[in-house]
């Protein structure tokens, strides 16, 4: 009976001390545009970074969007902040992804992508 006792305790313990939310940090090489740029001439200037983020909510798991469309809605939204001239693109575009909430009752998912803009001198 006090094993088991101490088993329950020790379970409550690492519940109550665990975090709610975990964050997630995918390293991949994603082409997302159809454009190749080939960066071996310094023809360009460092413009600065720019962050687009899309946030979904769920309840019991149900709602929401896919992990692919939450990305592209963070790029989306990435880009609409950057408000790009004719010669400048973003480059190195990442993803940073966060879930907070109490799973599997209530999640939050939050999708960051982050890039820096580069515009063309020639």
């Amino acid at each position: 009976m006090k094993r088991i006792y101490l088993f329950a305790i020790t379970i409550a313990g690492a519940l109550f001390l665990s975090a709610c939310s975990s964050q997630f940090h995918p390293v991949v090489n994603q082409n997302l545009l159809q454009t190749q740029v080939v960066l071996s001439q310094k023809n360009y200037t460092v413009i600065g970074s720019v962050e687009g983020s899309n946030e979904v909510e769920r309840i019991l798991g149900i709602g929401g969007l896919s992990k692919k469309a939450m990305q592209d809605n963070a790029i989306a939204d990435m880009f609409k902040n950057a408000k790009l001239t004719s010669s400048q693109a973003i480059v190195n575009i990442s993803f940073k992804s966060a879930v907070s909430g109490v799973p599997p009752f209530y999640t939050t998912h939050v999708c960051t992508a982050t890039g820096t803009i580069i515009e063309f001198t020639e």
